[in-house]
């Protein structure tokens, strides 16, 4: 008689896929995340006695475990194959302890990808629980408690309820206010350039070519507008000589592949998604997805929190072989890639979990979330074994009266990775061959035009998601796994809010990082954090006992807690008070943040009770009535456009209407669908007018 086996993972959509690979003896159930954890109600750590906590079943998952140890009894084999990090090591610990399972048994498993292949090898060679991992959980899991729990309760009773401090949101808080009071403080320089446009009387092209300095001079800066004048002065009359032409090649190797970070920031960049939304996205890409026929269901992407960049050697042979078929021998290039010193090299770097599964012939099967990321991480992991691209590149020197003028080209002479692949900043930088024409040393060149620009210095830009999350990452500050609730954590307590894309820090997050710099130098500390991520990696691998981490982290830090309670004074944050006048007592209203953003409240709360949500309009007509058309948000927070009427008016758009402009046709209002198909156009029925934008 075959043995009754159980498999517990941690999502359902993971247990599914997984039991159609083992079969009928297997029994694969999901633990739904941790099941057991500190306690909400209370610290659940023991200060006094090394830090001991105080674990118990997380309310709402009684149930689900009793079902746990009831498959675990009537069981002859049971394997423990929660994700393969620091919190899945920990959740197959605890439920080892909780349904009696030898935690010196090799009832361990784990896999980087979920696919047949992986999972039936993964089976076979079970191992220990690995207690290193498991104390590395332990103490970052009593580090945020300690700091959340004890900090918390100052910020509400000095500044306001709802407040909290974290680890690594106070520290990502404070890198976002930094900037803003750099910004702020920032005065601008004036400089001056001077370019001119010169012909080639051969080729009868056009080129710039940008004021260098004297001849035989080091590159001079202009400070004033003065300064240009003086040179335009100088050469306007004169004869431009081409002195010396470089003529070369410049190769462009392609990018690593993806780690979370550069996942993160990629997919920010390229296809607008936040950083916790493209977790959310992977994940599903990871557990599996049913693409129908034979493949069934699979999982499409190897596990997405890393920062190794390591390939299996499988992997990078399958995708050497499919690029050689699919683009020539020419483009191939194998290519290891090395992580940074303090990488956790346990995972693969993120691919797909197959290069033939390519995104075009699978996009039915996938929403278009999962089929714009799918797409995102299998380019990229293609491309990193893919030869470089190559410039052919020309720069000339020319002379006028005593000064040089410097211009330079380019032009793509081999494609190669950027066949498949570019990186989300080049977006902006459209590949367009930009060549001088054929120059010769020694020959002359007409001027055609020449003027001073005036710039001024800019001020460094705020934060995004894309680049504070590749700052935390260059800070060591957190783990791939933070990066993203970090992020969600800030926005939702007020202390930021997203502007167009940009991190800006509320009042209530200069005030709360103000008392954290003051009174918890060290929590907001960039070194004193990343130093702490290092002593969690030193547990990780054996170098040093938990509790000794934290009793020499607790004596100055409760030192600090006891200052700051008597020494930080109440601070009375002001609402900021808006132009509409509460009809139901006359007082004017004020703006709050909730969850779903900004609304209008009446200050006389708790008498007065009346809330407004905030009336953003956009000064176009609505197609269907002639209301104004409102900018609106679904339930999940995403931008669409509405009439004032509605629900009387069903008019909706997820397209932004164009003001100040009506349709030639018929005098509707237009809208801009952005993105691919960029195009302006009419929404009246029976209108059918658009203009297309077919720039690049």
């Amino acid at each position: 008689m075959a043995k009754k086996k159980l498999l517990i993972v941690e999502s359902p959509a993971k247990a599914g896929t997984i039991k159609k690979y083992l079969g009928k003896d297997y029994s694969v159930m999901a633990s739904m995340g941790h099941v057991i954890d500190l306690p909400k109600s209370q610290l659940g750590v023991d200060v006094e006695h090394h830090f001991e906590p105080k674990y118990i079943t997380i309310r709402g998952k009684g149930e689900l475990l009793t079902k746990l140890k009831k498959e675990a009894k009537s069981a002859d084999e049971i394997y423990l194959a929660t994700d393969p990090d620091r919190e899945g090591e920990a959740i197959s610990w605890h439920l080892a302890n909780a349904l009696k399972i030898d935690t010196d048994s090799n009832c361990r498993v784990t896999f980087n990808e979920i696919t047949k292949t992986a999972v039936k090898a993964a089976i076979k060679e079970p191992r220990r629980i690995d207690m290193d991992l498991v104390n590395a959980q332990q103490l970052r899991r009593i580090l945020d408690r300690i700091v959340g729990y004890k900090i918390s309760p100052i910020l509400w009773e000095k500044v306001k309820k709802g407040l909290s401090a974290g680890r690594v949101q106070s520290v990502a808080t404070r890198l976002i206010c930094d900037r803003e009071e750099e910004i702020m403080n920032f005065t601008p320089k004036e400089y001056w350039s001077v370019e001119a446009l010169l012909r080639d009387p051969k080729s009868k092209k056009e080129f710039p070519a940008k004021y260098y300095g004297p001849v035989g001079g080091k590159e001079a800066a202009l400070s004033a507008g003065a300064e240009a004048d003086a040179i335009i002065a100088a050469v306007k009359e004169a004869e431009f000589t081409v002195t010396n032409v470089k003529r070369g090649e410049v190769s462009k190797n392609p990018p690593p592949p993806f780690t979370t970070s550069t996942m993160q920031q990629d997919a920010s960049r390229k296809i607008g998604f936040s950083a916790l939304k493209t977790m959310q996205t992977a994940q599903t890409l990871y557990e599996g997805i049913n693409l129908g026929g034979k493949l069934g269901t699979v999982g499409l992407i190897t596990y997405m929190r890393t920062d190794s960049l390591r390939i299996a050697a499988e992997a990078q042979q399958e995708a050497l072989e499919f690029i050689q078929a699919e683009y020539g021998a020419a483009f191939a290039h194998r290519r290891q890639y090395k992580a940074k010193k303090n990488a956790q090299d346990a995972h693969e770097a993120i691919r797909p979990t197959s290069v033939s599964i390519k995104p075009s012939e699978i996009k039915d099967h996938l929403t278009n979330d999962q089929y714009k990321l799918y797409k995102l991480i299998w380019e990229r992991f293609v491309a990193c074994q893919m030869a470089a691209a190559v410039y052919n590149t020309i720069s000339a020197n020319i002379e006028a009266n005593g000064h040089t003028f410097r211009a330079s080209g380019s032009s793509l002479k081999f494609k190669g990775f950027m066949t498949v692949y570019t990186e989300g900043r080049d977006e902006k930088e459209k590949e367009k061959d930009k060549m001088l024409p054929d120059l010769q040393e020694q020959q002359r060149v007409d001027l055609k035009n020449i003027e001073g620009k005036q710039h001024f210095t800019q001020p460094p830009p705020r934060f995004t998601e894309a680049t504070l999350v590749r700052e935390l990452e260059e800070n060591g500050i957190g783990r791939p796994s933070t990066y993203a609730p970090t992020i969600s954590t800030i926005i939702a307590r007020g202390y930021v809010v997203r502007s167009k894309k940009q991190l800006v820090p509320t009042e209530l997050g200069f005030v709360t990082t103000d008392i954290m710099k003051q009174n918890f130098k060290d929590i907001v500390d960039v070194e004193f954090t990343a130093e702490m991520e290092e002593e969690l990696d030193e547990v990780e691998e054996g170098k040093r006992h938990w509790v000794q981490v934290l009793e020499e982290f607790y004596p100055p830090f409760e030192e600090n807690l006891e200052k700051a309670k008597k020494e930080i004074e109440k601070i009375q944050i002001k609402d900021e008070e808006s132009d509409v006048v509460c009809e139901k007592c006359g007082r004017k209203m004020v703006y709050k943040l909730s969850k779903f953003g900004k609304f209008l409240a009446c200050p006389g709360y708790p008498e007065c009770k009346n809330t407004k949500s905030i009336r953003e309009g956009t000064g176009v007509e609505c197609p269907k009535c002639g209301g104004e058309i409102l900018v609106k948000k679904s339930r999940k927070g995403k931008v669409y456009y509405g009439c004032e009427h509605a629900p009387k008016c069903d008019f909706m758009a997820w397209d932004a209407p164009v003001k100040g402009r009506k349709c030639p046709k018929c005098g509707g209002p237009l809208f801009e669908k952005k993105g691919r198909g960029k195009k302006i156009f009419c929404m009246k029925e029976g209108c059918g007018y658009e203009e297309r934008n077919n720039e690049g």
